[in-house]
């Protein structure tokens, strides 16, 4: 095994995870002798000056400076420059997909090299021969945990109809005990969506989902809480090729809808744009190993009776 130095490596990291993405690239890209630039999310500035200043300690105490450096400012100026500027032949971006589509075209056309995580619409399926005492707390921490803000979030359940009303069932009454408020509350569950502008996105995806006939099932709405960005945890029963169904929103809104045969559950399952991450809650190991088959999962992560995040 050999380490071929690129020289500078340049990070975008998102707001939803403003250290662990930073981390893992640029002590990977230290190991192999190369410095990093960090450009993080404009909303999360402190969180990363912080962290920047604990490596300047560090370094400095150690004898080195300059091996992990940090940019403050905006996407269209900042990271603009980064993703044009031939002294940093490595971008490694985490955002929306939109986000990313727009970096892997300026980088490539440079020829520069780029690693790219981008969005999930991410689906857990649920077969008739599923544990709902695994399956249900599992969706639950997959949709509802971070309020739905992170790419590994689960977005939609693909249900067997046999087991369809039962777990719905169960889904509401867990949702019902889900406490809202302060995150730095040990009481909470959940906390705010990032700012304002993620809950117009949740009201909007609602609203579409509506209008090409969704039915609520449970949430739907904003909070009015300590002049917070709070909302509902949501639950939307839907068809499948809806169009808001392919569409990943930043937010607690899981998208549910049923199934009868495997076939038809693989095929809703791989009918979105995105394909980050997945899971199979089922006892039917024939179904598992489907699931995880080439003709399965078109995800880059694929799960038996564990959820879609963490």
């Amino acid at each position: 095994e050999q380490w071929h130095p690129l020289g500078n490596v340049g990070i975008i990291s998102a707001f939803n995870f403003p250290v662990a993405v930073w981390a893992w690239n640029s002590f990977i890209a230290a190991v192999c002798g190369n410095t990093s630039i960090w450009k993080p999310s404009s909303k999360t500035p402190l969180t990363a000056i912080a962290v920047q200043n604990l490596c300047n300690e560090v370094l400095n105490k150690n004898g080195y400076k300059g091996i992990f450096n940090l940019i403050i400012g905006s996407g269209s100026v900042i990271g603009e420059k980064m993703v044009n500027d031939h002294r940093v032949p490595l971008i490694s971006a985490t955002g929306s997909t939109r986000m990313g589509i727009g970096i892997a075209q300026k980088v490539g056309k440079r020829l520069g090299k780029t690693i790219l995580e981008l969005g999930g619409n991410n689906a857990i399926i649920i077969d008739e021969t599923a544990s709902m005492n695994l399956a249900v707390p599992a969706i639950v921490f997959g949709a509802v945990g971070t309020a739905g803000q992170r790419c590994t979030s689960t977005r939609r359940i693909i249900a067997h109809s046999s087991i369809f009303d039962n777990l719905i069932e169960k889904l509401v009454s867990a949702y019902k005990q889900v406490r809202i408020g302060n995150p730095l509350d040990e009481n909470t569950l959940m906390g705010p969506l990032i700012d304002r502008v993620a809950i117009d996105d949740y009201t909007n995806a609602i609203n579409k989902a509506k209008e090409e006939g969704g039915e609520i099932l449970y949430g739907g709405n904003p909070i009015d809480k300590d002049n917070g960005a709070y909302v509902e945890p949501t639950i939307i029963k839907v068809n499948s090729d809806f169009d808001i169904v392919k569409e990943e929103t930043f937010a607690p809104i899981l998208y549910v809808m049923k199934y009868e045969t495997f076939d038809d559950a693989i095929e809703m399952h791989n009918n979105v744009p995105q394909g980050l991450s997945s899971s199979i809650f089922t006892n039917s190991v024939i179904n598992s190993e489907r699931f995880l088959s080439a003709r399965g999962s078109d995800c880059g992560i694929a799960n038996v009776n564990i959820g879609t995040s963490g």
